[in-house]
Formats: C-alpha cells, structure tokens, sequence
C-alpha cells in the first residue's frame, strides 16, 4: 500500500513557492539587457522616460535616467540622429566617471548632461567669493553613502573644485538620546 503526502511545508511543491517571486524578479529586464546600438524605445521600455535630455552636436541626443535626489543611481546613454543608442547604457554617478569632470573647463551645463539633475543645490561662502555646490548622491567605491560636491565659482558658471562628502541622509539622528 503507497500513501501520497499532500504539498504542505516542509514539501517540495510548496518549497517551490517561495521560489516564484525570485523568479519573477529575475525575469524582469534591466539596463544589462539593453543591447549596445538598441534603438532609444528599447531603453525606454526598461528604464521608462529619460529625466533629462540634451541634445549633442551630431544631431542625437544624451539621455540620463537618474533616481536623485533621494537615490544614488543614474545612467546615461547617448544616440545618434536616428536614435539608436551609441555604445550601452552606463552608470553615471560613479567614482571613475566623476574624475572626467574638469575644473576650470566644465560648466554647470556640462555636469547636468553628464549626471542629471543634482540632488541638492546650494551656496557657501560669504556675498564676494559666493559659491554654487551641487550635490550628487552615490555609493563611493561603490559601497560609501556619500555626495560628490560640484562646486561653481562665484561666476556661477565654471566647475572650481569637487570632493566627496558623507551623506548626511543615511546618519544615525544623533539627537535621539539627547534630553532639550
């Protein structure tokens, strides 16, 4: 005589439920399923409408996708005239693409195209040397909470300087303990 165990915990078939929303979430596409050279309206499939376009001297168009100004994440992707994109779709807000910015030679123009919109703006210094930073956030060396600040001479126009910085979002509230 065979008995037939039922799916329940602990057997297979329900232990395959729990597999289906992994499995769902792998089947999703992302940038990495964008082939190079993919025509604009397969990005924008994946990664929805672009948050800023700019329009390049060859008649196309550099398209940034940011999640700012509460995520760390964008991609930028560049087209041609016909639009179909030049090259992949790449990430952005990174260490190594933040060194091709060039102080003296980049303007607040260049930096938006490159990253997007910033995550905040402000200004430091006193009214005769007055600076704009714009403030990008990201994961330094891929694992740091930080902003990278853009800093733009009191002519409001040219990089000056940049350097990261903790990112103050993702502190601890210090003043949880502390009594008025």
């Amino acid at each position: 005589m065979t008995t037939q165990q039922s799916a329940g915990p602990g057997r297979p078939a329900w232990k395959l439920l729990w597999c289906l929303p992994a499995l769902a979430l792998a089947a999703c596409a992302g940038i990495n399923d964008i082939p190079p050279d993919a025509p604009v309206s397969e990005a924008m499939a994946v990664m929805g409408k672009p948050r800023l376009s700019c329009p390049l001297p060859d008649g196309g168009q550099r398209l940034v996708w940011s999640t700012q100004p509460t995520g760390q994440y964008a991609w930028r992707a560049d087209t041609d005239a016909s639009g179909r994109i030049v090259g992949r779709v790449i990430p952005v807000l990174t260490d190594e693409e933040f060194r091709t910015v060039q102080s003296g030679r980049w303007t607040r123009q260049d930096v938006r195209c490159a990253f997007g919109p910033p995550a905040e703006s402000s200004e430091v210094g006193l009214p005769s040397v007055r600076q704009v930073v714009w403030s990008y956030r990201y994961r330094q060396n891929g694992v740091w909470n930080s902003l990278m600040h853009i800093y733009f001479g009191n002519d409001g126009e040219y990089v000056t300087r940049m350097h990261p910085g903790p990112d103050p979002m993702f502190d601890p509230d210090d003043n949880f303990f502390r009594m008025p």
